[in-house]
């Protein structure tokens, strides 16, 4: 009952994102180029929606399948039962380095530091908080005989592809190779939770999901968030500092 519950909660999602593939009019312009139009659309419905929400669906059919539990025990025989590291701790959060380094050094971003900052910060909102609520709505038990019952979703794996995905949309038409650069943090954060043997494969795919369509969401409404007081400010950037127990902001200005 619960897991029905938590798709549901997960449909609002699909039914948000569902807008920018209603049909629109096609004038003159959009006509000569429909072959154009109609190859962007599918990429669209590609990138935008059937990955996470397949990611997303995939890991609730999966949780607590007799495959996952399995998995979970090949894999901590390969890298043996003493095996832990903290690397995760930090590795979700490298997207954010990246993104605000690439500022600093001048590379050509889709916005400005400002509305990077504001889209990342409700990004996080949403997919952290619907992975909190996930955490507490489903109550399954982590891996290894844990009495924490918090494993699903992943939450490191939730930030770790939210910051991964928002700066793939800043710099995916300027810079691919640092766009798609912080997905192999990502996947490094999602795998280590694995074989630390805090998480499922399960929970590991639903987080997944849930922080690039979070992400995909804020992107999509970013004209209802247009209010930047700094854009006429030009030199001046605002980096945001984390560490495991503590997050800040580093303000500098060129003149």
């Amino acid at each position: 009952m619960k897991k029905m519950f938590s798709l549901a909660f997960i449909s609002l999602y699909i039914n948000a994102l569902n807008a920018q593939f209603i049909d629109i009019p096609i004038s003159n312009t959009r006509l000569a180029n429909f072959g154009q139009i109609e190859l962007n659309t599918e990429n669209s419905i590609f990138t935008k929606r059937i990955i996470p929400i397949s990611l997303i669906t995939t890991g609730f059919l999966l949780s607590t399948s007799n495959f996952e539990k399995s998995l979970q025990t090949d894999l901590r025989k390969i890298v043996g039962d003493d095996f832990y590291s903290n690397i995760d701790d930090y590795t979700r959060y490298a997207p954010v380095v990246q993104l605000y380094t690439a500022d600093i050094l001048g590379v050509k971003s889709k916005n400005h530091w400002f509305d990077q900052t504001k889209k990342l910060i409700l990004s996080s909102i949403i997919s952290n908080g619907t992975t909190t609520l996930l955490k507490k709505e489903i109550y399954k038990a982590r891996p290894g005989g844990s009495t924490n019952s918090n494993s699903f979703p992943s939450g490191h794996t939730t930030t770790a592809f939210t910051t991964a995905t928002v700066l793939y949309e800043e710099f995916k038409d300027t810079s691919p190779l640092l766009a798609y650069s912080g997905y192999i943090f990502a996947i490094t954060t999602g795998s280590l939770r694995i074989l630390n043997n805090m998480h499922y494969f399960s929970d590991v795919l639903v987080g997944t999901g849930i922080g690039i369509l979070s992400v995909k969401l804020v992107y999509h409404f970013e004209h209802l968030i247009s209010w930047n007081p700094f854009k006429k400010l030009n030199g001046m950037t605002a980096t945001p500092q984390f560490s495991k127990n503590s997050l800040g902001f580093y303000l500098s200005k060129s003149f």
